[in-house]
């Protein structure tokens, strides 16, 4: 399950976001898929929370948006994690044109648990 924050400078058209926010869960399930957790394509609640944010008057950033995502580690996403992280650069800049961002792909030790 992974936890996805967005944070974006004011340049950023909500147009924009709003495109990101509706490719982001599929392409970050792609991304993040393996073996202990395939993505069979219908996404599920929980499956991926997608939180935005826009940069605070003391933040600094060089980049437009900045992409952080958090999925629990495993051997086979942590074997390819920078191959991962690149094809889901593409990908996201495919899908909505956005140039300036970055993607950083976090894989911690960690548990999930969700109620029905």
């Amino acid at each position: 399950m992974p936890l996805v924050d967005v944070t974006y400078a004011p340049t950023v058209p909500e147009s924009s976001l709003r495109e990101l926010g509706s490719v982001l869960p599929h392409l970050v399930s792609l991304a993040v898929e393996c073996p202990e957790e395939p993505y069979d394509g219908e996404l599920r609640p929980g499956d991926v929370e997608l939180r935005f944010r826009p940069l605070g008057p003391l933040d600094r950033s060089g980049l437009a948006v900045v992409i952080e995502i958090k999925s629990k580690w495993f051997a086979s996403r942590a074997a390819d994690r920078q191959e991962r992280v690149d094809t889901l650069h593409e990908n996201v800049h495919a899908a909505t044109g956005l140039a300036d961002f970055g993607i950083y792909l976090s894989l911690p030790v960690a548990a999930w648990s969700q109620g029905d």
